[in-house]
């Protein structure tokens, strides 16, 4: 099924760091490799994403990189759905996703013919003309548990 959805990672002078992710790898539980985003005083890369099931695992590999200095890392991602960025940094050795004033994060219960990927669920604006249309919050026992990302 088709889900775009983008990534993009600002850290500033990890190049090296970033470098394994730049090359392409068949090893990896997701597909494809970060683009540098040239001419930037902030090191910046991106990765876009065309299916859902391409992006299991990046945020682990990002995890497990030798950051210099983790706490200046920063993750955005978009998905399709979503109104707009989210944004991921490190807290206590992860990649946690940090609460944006005026979003939240909807997670409804997955269609039972959708088993083959996880749900991200979406990152709603909560005082744009929508925030009348925001979905009710599934409960977590019928969340999807299994990170998408």
């Amino acid at each position: 099924m088709s889900r775009m959805a983008q990534v993009l990672v600002l850290a500033q002078y990890e190049d090296d760091v970033m470098e394994p992710l730049t090359r392409p790898d068949e090893a990896r539980t997701w597909h494809g490799r970060f683009e540098q985003i040239t001419d930037w005083f902030v090191g910046g890369w991106y990765l876009e994403f065309c299916r859902s099931y391409q992006r299991r695992g990046v945020l682990a590999d990002l995890e497990a990189l030798p950051w210099n200095r983790p706490e200046c890392v920063q993750v955005m991602l978009h998905d399709e759905d979503d109104d707009c960025f989210g944004l991921w940094m490190f807290h206590d050795g992860a990649l946690a996703e940090v609460l944006i004033p005026r979003t939240q994060r909807v997670h409804v219960a997955p269609p039972s013919w959708r088993s083959d990927s996880p749900d991200p669920g979406c990152l709603w604006r909560t005082d744009g003309p929508d925030s009348r249309r925001l979905p009710a919050h599934s409960p977590e026992h019928e969340q999807d548990p299994r990170l998408s990302w």
